[in-house]
Parts: structure tokens; C-alpha cells; sequence
């Protein structure tokens, strides 16, 4: 028996895969999280697919996702970063990378990490919208105009509610599987 699976994954191998074992599924882990805000916010004006084509060479580019060592990149990396054929070379989406980076470990300090920030944003638990179609999913929510603010006011960059939202459905703050997913089985 075919497995019926939300349909935007259904291009190839590599987003059914995405789709399958990732997407939608609780992230509590900060690594992850951040990992999932650098590419969100690369994706920005661009299509999901091309990020996650490129996920690999962004792991290797921005040393694994390491937040820590991101925060201290220089301009000498930056233009290294700005000559990888492997990534999308955008000197704002890069620079904003670093700064995030930066105010993801002051978040931290904060609120003892970054995941019990966001994850405060849903109540601690995942939001299910149980949608019917694809046409049900929303592109924004209250939630993530709230948070996109909150993340604008603590100087994040590229995280307006469009990217918010897709990073809360890529982590599993909501879940937007639709009704006849066999995830939601």
C-alpha cells in the first residue's frame, strides 16, 4: 500500500525523505533549532527545495550549524562564505546569519536556552491545525506575527512571519500534516 503523504513533498526522493523523517516532527534541541533558523531564513525569497538541496554544503559552510563559532566570524570569512558555489551566496542573508547567531546564544542566556523561549510561544506543546488540504495551511498565524516581532525587537534579521512560520512547521511548534498524511496516522 502507497503511503499518502502531504503533497507539496511530492517532487523527488530528497523531499519525501524531508517530509518522512523531519518536517513537523517537536525539535527541543537548540543545535536543531538553530540550524533550522539559518536555513529558514536563506530560504526567504527562494524555494524550500533549493535550501534543502544545499543543506550539506550549508553544514559545512557554517562549521555544522555551531552557533558559537558563527557569532565570531569576520569579514574574512564572510567573503569566503560569499565565494561558496555550494551555498546561496547573499552577503545580507550571511551577515544576518552571524547576528542571529549572536542573539540566539543572548536569548539563551536569557531564558536558559533558546528552545524554552520559542517553545513558550505555543504553550510548550505543538499546535495542530489538522488540515484538511494544502490549501488549508496558512503562510502566516498570530503566533508568528507575534514571534517574528519578539525575534525583530531582540535584533534578528530575516525572520519576518513568513520565515517564522515555516521554521515553527519545520520544528513542530505546529503541525500542518495534512488530514490524510500517514504521519498524522
Amino acid at each position: 500500500m502507497e503511503k499518502i503523504r502531504c503533497q507539496w513533498c511530492e517532487k523527488d526522493d530528497l523531499y519525501r525523505k524531508y517530509h518522512d523523517e523531519e518536517w513537523g516532527r517537536p525539535v527541543y534541541d537548540d543545535p536543531t533549532i538553530f540550524e533550522f533558523l539559518v536555513l529558514e531564513s536563506f530560504q526567504a525569497g527562494l524555494s524550500w527545495y533549493t535550501i534543502l538541496s544545499k543543506r550539506e554544503n550549508f553544514r559545512k559552510a557554517f562549521d555544522d550549524f555551531d552557533y558559537k563559532k558563527i557569532a565570531l566570524y569576520n569579514e574574512e570569512k564572510i567573503e569566503e562564505l560569499m565565494n561558496d558555489p555550494g551555498i546561496i551566496r547573499n552577503r545580507l542573508k550571511i551577515k544576518a546569519t552571524v547576528t542571529n547567531s549572536q542573539k540566539f546564544q543572548e536569548v539563551q542566556k536569557e531564558f536558559g536556552s533558546f528552545s524554552v523561549y520559542i517553545w513558550d510561544f505555543v504553550g510548550g506543546k505543538p499546535t495542530d491545525h489538522q488540515p484538511h488540504a494544502l490549501s488549508d495551511v496558512p503562510a502566516t498565524t498570530e503566533i508568528s506575527d507575534t514571534l517574528a516581532k519578539d525575534l525583530k525587537k531582540r535584533g534578528f534579521k530575516f525572520m519576518g512571519s513568513t520565515v517564522v512560520y515555516a521554521h515553527m512547521q519545520a520544528t513542530g511548534m505546529v503541525n500542518d500534516h495534512i488530514e490524510s498524511c500517514f504521519i498524522r496516522k
